[in-house]
């Protein structure tokens, strides 16, 4: 009986063991797939070329990293850069470690701009911090499910429930953007960034357009922060503050 059993285990076995490295297969494949897809994407969807997206991933690396090596514990330093056009969010002690940030940023290579948007005071409690890391992601994902807004080009950070949107887009595709954010529940602000582009540059860079829209929002919209330590904006166009990069 022994004899008789072990030639029928043996294939299950192997059958079991195939099944097990099959389904582990297709387990792992979407992982690859999709994060090739990502990959690709970035560089597909992005109005950016690869090569200004590399810069700006250094640049803002650049300046987080000297300006946090100069402001030491004291501050907390963000940098996100979209064009050349570099942001600062987070916390130092002093409107004079507000400056020093600034001109850091100034010295970096390829930045076109600074705008700064620190706040001076305390660094923003675990808590806080922990808040804006939820409220990016689902801007971010607010931003994947509204129509006409070209997510893959907009960059988005926050800092105290305040949203800050980067990217290429149209008048039209800014709006939508930044009244999806402003719709998502704890979003305290939204403050708009963009470089305003024509419909037809934005087909010719992505293939993409979108028509005018008016949306009720929940949060107020800000365009334009301005450069280096300015906070003002001026300007309106369907309800939204409407100051592009230039």
């Amino acid at each position: 009986m022994i004899s008789d059993v072990r030639p029928a285990v043996r294939p299950l076995m192997l059958a079991a063991a195939l099944s097990t490295a099959a389904l582990s297969l297709s387990a792992c494949a979407p992982l690859i797939v999709g994060g090739a897809a990502a990959t690709t994407a970035v560089v597909v969807t992005d109005r950016r070329t690869s090569g200004v997206q590399l810069e700006d991933q250094n640049m803002a690396f650049k300046a987080q990293s000297q300006i946090s090596q100069k402001l030491g514990e004291t501050a907390r330093v963000n940098a996100m850069a979209y064009g050349g056009h570099l942001l600062l969010t987070g916390d130092v002690p002093t409107e004079e470690a507000k400056s020093q940030a600034t001109a850091i940023a100034q010295g970096v290579e390829n930045v076109k701009q600074v705008i700064n948007q620190l706040n001076v005071g305390p660094i923003a409690s675990f808590g806080t911090r922990s808040n804006d890391t939820w409220l990016t992601s689902k801007v971010k994902t607010a931003l994947i499910n509204t129509k006409y807004v070209p997510s893959g080009t907009i960059a988005l950070t926050t800092d105290r429930s305040v949203v800050y949107l980067m990217g290429k887009v149209t008048q039209a595709e800014g709006e939508y953007a930044a009244n999806a954010a402003a719709d998502v529940g704890g979003v305290a602000k939204v403050v708009k960034l963009f470089e305003t582009i024509s419909r037809e540059e934005a087909i010719r860079l992505s293939g993409s357009g979108s028509k005018s829209n008016t949306t009720e929002t929940k949060a107020p919209i800000e365009s334009g922060a301005g450069a280096a330590g300015s906070d003002g904006a001026s300007g309106t166009s369907s309800g939204v503050e409407a100051m592009p990069i230039k």
